[in-house]
């Protein structure tokens, strides 16, 4: 698919969504203007607050937190609590003074392997395309970390934050993901765990691993939950009877070694089935092909 397919593909939703950042791509003395466009969205079931009476929405008010009083919204300033109690208000012409290149600039600061940054790091993910006029330089740049296998970490402002960043390519295009600073990422506890592995139930888990390894196909996973939850709301808006709620709870692994040998075997069983099928598919169109095939020509 061509790189700038998605301009004109209104069907893919960025033709339609509006860019949320303009700017410019910055390493060395290059610089590649670029529009941002969010890459991904939220497909989570949101609810509404309701008087369980009537079931009339019941709205959100902004009120003083020492008297109660509504607040309209031209009176809402933003604020930083610097000490307790103690704030400081921040208006636009505030953010005006800052450094209009800072907030203009994904800044490039190094390349390095993308497999040296663990995903705990990452954020959300944007996609980036050119410019009008810089085509150019914006697939010369994809091309160089395609074929260096590197990813730029680089600073960006978005809506009034700055943010670590990783720019690299997805199907000839360039993915600027947000990242975590070092400091947010919170580190785990010290916890020291004592148990003894015989190399029999380590050597049963690695088959385990072995036999559900699959390539990755992000097509291949949707969320089961939203789908139940969403037939369950329209079953009750129905008044259809809703199935009792179950009391199973999970069982305790009693003989580890046993329930790996188990879970070994099933996806033996399972591979094995897969295989058929496939196979059966394969006969199947080959035999739809054959059947279907024109006859020679004669020799006049």
């Amino acid at each position: 698919m061509c790189v700038f397919g998605l301009l004109a593909a209104g069907n893919d939703g960025l033709m339609a969504a509006r860019s949320i950042w303009r700017g410019a791509i910055s390493f060395g003395l290059v610089s590649v203007p670029v529009r941002m466009f969010t890459a991904t969205e939220s497909k989570e079931l949101k609810f509404h607050f309701l008087h369980k009476d009537d079931m009339v929405p019941i709205g959100y008010d902004k009120v003083r937190k020492d008297t109660g009083e509504h607040v309209d919204p031209d009176e809402i300033v933003r604020g930083f609590e610097i000490e307790k109690g103690r704030y400081v208000a921040l208006e636009e012409e505030d953010l005006d003074r800052l450094d209009i290149e800072l907030t203009k600039a994904i800044d490039i600061c190094d390349f390095v392997d993308i497999e040296e940054i663990d995903p705990i790091y990452f954020r959300k993910a944007y996609y980036l395309l050119p410019e009008d006029g810089a085509e150019k330089p914006y697939l010369l740049m994809v091309r160089a970390l395609e074929e260096t296998g590197k990813v730029g970490i680089a600073k960006v402002v978005i809506r009034n934050k700055q943010h670590l960043a990783c720019l690299r390519t997805l199907d000839d295009k360039l993915v600027l993901e947000t990242m975590y600073y070092a400091d947010e990422v919170r580190k785990p506890e010290k916890v020291m765990i004592k148990s003894e592995l015989r190399k029999a139930e380590v050597d049963m888990a690695k088959s385990l691993v072995e036999n559900l390894s699959d390539r990755f196909d992000p097509e291949k996973y949707d969320d089961t939950y939203r789908k139940e939850l969403l037939d369950l709301l329209k079953a009750k808006a129905k008044g259809k009877k809703l199935p009792e709620p179950s009391d199973d709870e999970p069982g305790e692994v009693v003989d580890l070694m046993a329930a790996l040998r188990e879970s070994v075997e099933r996806t033996k069983r399972s591979q094995t089935a897969r295989k058929s099928g496939s196979r059966a598919r394969r006969t199947t169109t080959a035999a739809k092909r054959k059947t279907t095939k024109k006859p020679a020509r004669k020799a006049s």
